[in-house]
């Protein structure tokens, strides 16, 4: 690729903890992913890593990407065992399965068509955070010739689905209750292995859009989606079939959205605080970690059932990290991103085994999912409201809104990620998105009220800055 090439567009493609970028001349193509992943390569060399999982998720540019990908690793001398069609957790999975410290799932998780990316590992369930993703765009700008041992890599092809389908089956103990299931996998990868994995566990289960269709016929696969909740929703709902659980799976099957008997969405937060619950009876004192945009809810379950509640960063990677360096059990994220740790599971984000975890949950139950929810100290919330401001300008933005905030309100705003403001009956918080130019804004409050008293507060505060697009996307209010 020529270094005109190298343009702060290209350039921007690498975010905080994955790359991602546009599938046209300027972003992603097979040249510019047979140089990125060249330049991780090295990466994974400086670490004397030498073996490397591949896998891809149901976009029409995915297979074509995967050779680019394949053709690097080998030219640098790594051993590849390729899992072709996958979602992200059956990457990770096979890192263990094939004693692999690299992986490259080559994915732009939920966002739309028109989008790819990477989401790259740097060893056995941890990925690439800021500094790491910084050091391969050094190495992409070094741009040197493959080393001696160029055209020395394997390639092994392997069948990595059975092996993790049957991990999964094997970690849940149903109860006596075997809840009736709608699966959403909008079209994606992971129609592929969840009804297989809930057949196994003995549910009677109802498939939505669970066959891959790189076209997206219906919506691209995204629990966040609101049409392609709606679509759950009917079918739960459906007299033929009155569900006890609707379960939407994201692109690349990492991210888990959840309807309940009701047809009511549950927040991944709330999802996070019931399983928190299920974890704290077993194991009293156990870390529990979640990011800064989810419910006091969480925070309330876990501190009321003898829990350690950490507050951190929003994103998978730092929440992974977080996660190994406080040996927690637990760890989740608002958008859907869950962990299980220690005695349960990996330490890695997999949306069908939480989806597994929450239904184990249910079939022990003599409460319905809406009836366990409700049992919890509830909070007036927001969804996930976007404003649109330009990548180039969110960052030093971002900055500028946290010391606004902290001269309005000394002492109440979490700032490791945004700024995260606490007030006396809720919170607002506004963060710049790791994936999309533009910012992302949630209130809570005790009352509807009091939530728009905060959003005005959040209002008058933005309002200050052009850059930052005045029309809110998803703003209910």
């Amino acid at each position: 690729m020529k270094e005109e090439k190298f343009s702060n567009e290209f350039k921007s493609m690498f975010r905080e903890y994955d790359i991602r970028g546009k599938t046209n001349d300027e972003q992603l193509n097979d040249e510019s992913v047979y140089l990125i992943i060249s330049a991780y390569a090295e990466y994974l060399s400086a670490r004397n890593i030498s073996r490397v999982v591949v896998g891809y998720d149901n976009r029409k540019c995915s297979p074509s990407f995967a050779h680019a990908c394949i053709k690097a690793l080998l030219e640098h001398g790594k051993e590849v065992y390729y899992v072709g069609l996958a979602i992200t957790p059956m990457v990770y999975y096979a890192q263990y399965l094939y004693k692999c410290e690299g992986a490259v799932m080559i994915t732009a998780s939920h966002n739309p068509d028109g989008w790819s990316g990477f989401k790259m590992a740097k060893g056995y369930s941890k990925t690439l955070e800021p500094a790491d993703i910084r050091e391969v765009l050094a190495f992409v700008e070094k741009a040197k010739e493959p080393a001696p041992e160029a055209f020395k890599g394997k390639l092994h092809t392997v069948n990595a689905r059975d092996a993790y389908v049957d991990e999964i089956a094997s970690r849940i103990k149903m109860g006596p209750h075997k809840p009736r299931l709608v699966i959403d996998a909008g079209n994606g990868a992971a129609g592929l292995i969840a009804y297989e994995v809930f057949f196994k566990l003995g549910c009677l289960t109802f498939h939505l859009n669970c066959d891959p269709d790189d076209n997206y016929p219906h919506y691209f696969p995204n629990p966040s989606d609101l049409a392609a909740r709606e679509r759950l929703r009917e079918m739960v709902l459906h007299p033929y079939i009155k569900a006890d659980l609707g379960l939407g799976f994201d692109g690349d099957g990492d991210r888990l959205g959840v309807i309940d008997e009701q047809g009511q969405d549950i927040y991944s937060d709330i999802i996070l605080a019931v399983l928190a619950k299920q974890l704290l009876e077993k194991k009293p004192g156990s870390t529990i970690i979640y990011d800064v945009k989810c419910s006091q809810t969480l925070e309330d379950v876990i501190r009321q059932n003898a829990g350690n509640p950490i507050m951190w960063m929003t994103g998978h990677s730092y929440i992974k990290a977080k996660l190994h360096e406080e040996k927690a059990e637990l760890a989740g994220e608002r958008s859907g991103h869950i962990f299980f740790a220690g005695d349960d599971y990996y330490g890695f984000d997999d949306a069908v085994f939480t989806a597994a975890k929450l239904v184990e949950y249910v079939s022990h139950s003599e409460q319905t999912m809406s009836e366990v929810v409700d049992l919890l100290p509830l909070y007036v919330t927001s969804p996930e409201i976007k404003a649109h401001c330009d990548d180039t300008e969110k960052y030093k933005i971002s900055e500028q809104l946290i010391e606004d905030f902290k001269k309005a309100y000394p002492g109440k705003v979490f700032d490791l990620n945004g700024a995260r403001v606490s007030f006396e009956h809720g919170w607002g918080l506004v963060r710049p998105s790791s994936n999309l130019p533009e910012f992302v804004i949630i209130f809570e409050a005790d009352t509807l009220r009091h939530l728009l008293e905060i959003r005005q507060v959040f209002k008058n505060v933005l309002s200050k800055y052009p850059e930052i697009s005045q029309t809110w996307e998803n703003d209910p209010y």
